[in-house]
């Protein structure tokens, strides 16, 4: 007895379709997730760049229960004018005080002391944002 080999039928047991259609969903794939990788990249950047306006709270000091004094640091391009808005709550997390403070001085940084109102004693203080005017901004 001899064993005689057959050739096994085309397409049957072989991978040959499968391994294009696996080759053409990694490359989609792979430009899918570039895409998607550029796309994130850019609307960090944009964001980071589109920032004319920064600012942190240093310190705040409970001087009485109408009053709250913060020191503000604020970053922002020279020519940006624009406002950052700070807010002090009380112990049970109410808001006492609001305030919007301009920044129209023709320099990158600037350290300044904020006094605010409050309508009874504060617990906290708390930088709500920063905001460039609309010509300064993008």
């Amino acid at each position: 007895m001899t064993a005689v080999r057959e050739a096994l039928p085309e397409g049957r047991y072989g991978r040959s379709a499968d391994e294009r259609a696996d080759r053409k969903l990694k490359i989609i794939g792979s430009v899918l997730g570039v895409a998607l990788l550029g796309v994130v990249g850019w609307i960090g950047y944009d964001y980071v760049a589109g920032q004319k306006i920064s600012a942190e709270v240093i310190k705040f000091k409970i001087v009485s229960a109408e009053r709250v004094d913060v020191h503000l640091e604020v970053r922002k391009d020279r020519d940006a004018k624009g406002y950052c808005t700070l807010r002090s709550q009380r112990v049970d997390g109410d808001d006492v005080a609001r305030k919007d403070i301009r920044f129209d001085d023709r320099s990158d940084r600037i350290d300044r002391i904020v006094s605010l109102r409050t309508t009874s004693r504060a617990t906290s203080v708390e930088l709500l944002g920063c905001t460039a005017d609309g010509g300064a901004s993008r």
